[in-house]
């Protein structure tokens, strides 16, 4: 028995089919990958052609190429950014079709910058900065309360590439994780504590958790999901109350170098 392997311009069909319907990128590549496993568009291309839909580009086939560079307007590079900030130069040069080289030298024309694995503004612009400022004073005087930093849950995501022989290429899984001082947690009843915009030295996840994985991750191949799961599972497991703790309760020395700054970045 034949079985039925599509090709790329089937599978972009169908995420036009799922844009149309008014699904996210991120719902139509977990779609492809539970029917199509394996042959499934990954994740970084299906955002690539749903930003191409946004664009009013419907056209399925590959353009043909010519000799001459790809160039890239920089409205495509600041889109990339608004939908996922903590994307690498190598994503970003894939989606674009250009080196590493190209996007570095633009993002910097951009006056962009990476912080805690973000990619954001090297100048903050006012109302950015007055937001960063108001938001720490807010949460200085909220913290002086008791039991304020115990209640505090944290998150974010982060993606996990491992190695898929069959495909031969790296395959993305995204990470989500909730965490407080305490530990790993994955679901409670919380407030959302306002947090302002390309501030990841202020997000625990970014400045601590993730930062410190990133560590361990350095060099490392997985080829498998299972593998990468195993191993994150063996991280986490490994940091005990106090790592925790110490990501959580650092916060107001945070807080209080953004008011000291201003609303600016800290060194």
């Amino acid at each position: 028995m034949s079985i039925f392997v599509p090709n790329k311009v089937y599978l972009r069909g169908i995420l036009l089919h799922y844009f149309i319907q008014k699904k996210s990128a991120a719902e139509a590549h977990r779609i492809l990958v539970q029917t199509y496993d394996d042959n499934a568009l990954s994740d970084t291309t299906c955002r690539d052609w749903f930003r191409r839909f946004k664009n009013n580009d419907f056209e399925l086939e590959d353009e043909e190429r010519s000799g001459a560079p790809k160039k890239f307007q920089d409205k495509e590079l600041e889109q990339l950014l608004d939908e996922d900030p903590s994307q690498t130069l190598s994503e970003l040069g894939k989606i674009l079709q250009v080196d590493e080289s190209t996007v570095s030298k633009r993002l910097k024309g951009l006056g962009m910058i990476q912080k805690q694995g973000h990619w954001v503004p090297y100048e903050l612009k006012p109302r950015d900065v007055e937001r960063r400022f108001g938001t720490c004073e807010l949460l200085l005087q909220r913290q002086r309360r008791k039991d304020f930093l115990h209640r505090i849950v944290t998150g974010d995501e982060k993606w996990i590439h491992y190695d898929n022989p069959k495909r031969r290429k790296s395959h993305p899984h995204r990470l989500c994780i909730w965490w407080d001082q305490q530990g790993v947690i994955y679901y409670l009843k919380w407030e959302v504590l306002t947090h302002p915009l390309y501030s990841p030295d202020i997000a625990p996840s970014d400045f601590h958790l993730f930062r410190s994985m990133a560590h361990g991750l350095a060099d490392r191949r997985f080829h498998s999901y299972e593998e990468a799961q195993k191993w994150i599972d063996s991280w986490i497991a490994s940091k005990d109350m106090s790592f925790f703790r110490r990501g959580i309760h650092v916060l107001p020395e945070r807080w209080e170098k953004v008011v000291s700054s201003d609303g600016q970045y800290f060194k």
